[in-house]
């Protein structure tokens, strides 16, 4: 008798193996469509709760409900993962978990529920980066090459055994220059895609039992935080540099912020892009300071160089370049940013 079933898109499907999927964020659309297209039997979608979003607090559902269910995929949302969770899902006798992005740590007695294990699509080359923001860390630390993978989890975080692993190299896609001026929302997509397409290549394998997962190299473990609102507050006594990489890093969130005391009005300014200035001008040794070489260029001294502003956004405003920003508050120029 065949073992194959219809997918959700009509047409057959590659084998009886029925996957559960974990995820949450636009990061795990791409692999969660790439089984459904490549034919594979996704059962069920596993997300975190519906949440508010957004100035109005309106309740919206996570960026994987939205995908699964325009499939006609089950979606369950639990809030715990607790016992009555987990008889739940074992009576759907699921034969392998994909996670990419759940959210929380899963249980090992849930993790141990699918005979193929549960398998973990991860944005860093672990062991470096474990943790909930890899991405981010990549482009703070200046790093120039990250990547894809896939990991057999346990309950520990990302830090089960490595099925496959892909590199990417960080080019600006207008030349060929490593560690260039990628943004966390760029680079996120990139490695969304390149996870995807390394969990399509590798499932066949894995699945055939002719993968077998290497250990991670404990003394190579690099963890990265939860990234806070606070963390985006510009010090502006580090370097230009790292201050433009965190620029790039957290231009999504939490974004990188700086006070502007204008006489009675404490004014909040986030600087969305921005280049580090000819490290020949002279600093003016005065962390903060604003200032200008020229009419239209609008320039911030740092711990070590100047950083140049490029975007800039007034709190209740929109976002507007350093000329637009400046024809209307010229009076910057000399104000000392905290």
């Amino acid at each position: 008798m065949s073992t194959q079933k219809t997918s959700p898109n009509g047409t057959e499907q590659k084998n009886g193996v029925k996957i559960i999927f974990w995820g949450t964020p636009e990061f795990a659309l791409p692999s969660l469509e790439g089984l459904i297209k490549n034919n594979y039997r996704v059962i069920a979608l596993i997300t975190k709760p519906d949440e508010p979003m957004g100035r109005g607090q309106k309740i919206t559902p996570p960026p994987a409900k939205k995908t699964a269910e325009k499939y006609g995929i089950r979606v369950l949302q639990p809030t715990k993962l607790d016992f009555d969770f987990k008889t739940a899902i074992s009576n759907f006798e699921p034969d392998l978990f994909v996670v990419a992005a759940y959210g929380k740590l899963i249980p090992k007695e849930i993790l141990d529920i699918p005979k193929y294990g549960a398998i973990n699509i991860h944005p860093s080359l672990l062991p470096r980066y474990r943790g909930p923001s890899p991405i981010q860390h990549t482009i703070l630390n200046g790093d120039k090459e990250t990547g894809a993978t896939l990991i057999l989890m346990d309950e520990k975080m990302d830090h089960g055994p490595i099925v496959a692993s892909r590199q990417l190299e960080i080019r600006n896609p207008k030349s060929e220059i490593l560690n260039s001026k990628i943004t966390y929302p760029e680079l996120h997509n990139k490695l969304a895609m390149l996870g995807a397409e390394l969990l399509i290549e590798t499932l066949p394998r894995w699945l055939a039992g002719e993968i077998k997962p290497a250990p991670q190299d404990e003394s190579k473990a690099v963890y990265c935080k939860m990234l806070k609102k606070e963390d985006g507050k510009i010090d502006w006594t580090k370097p230009a540099e790292n201050l433009e990489r965190q620029i790039r890093a957290f231009l999504e969130w939490p974004g990188s912020y700086t006070f502007w005391q204008r006489g009675n009005n404490r004014l909040r300014l986030e600087i969305e892009a921005a280049e580090v200035a000819n490290p020949k001008i002279p600093p003016f040794d005065t962390p903060g300071l604003v200032w200008q070489k020229d009419q239209t260029s609008l320039l911030v001294e740092t711990g070590r160089g100047s950083l140049c502003v490029i975007k800039v956004k007034l709190a209740g405003k929109k976002a507007a370049d350093a000329k637009e920003f400046l024809n209307g508050y010229k009076d910057i120029i000399g104000a000392i940013l905290r």
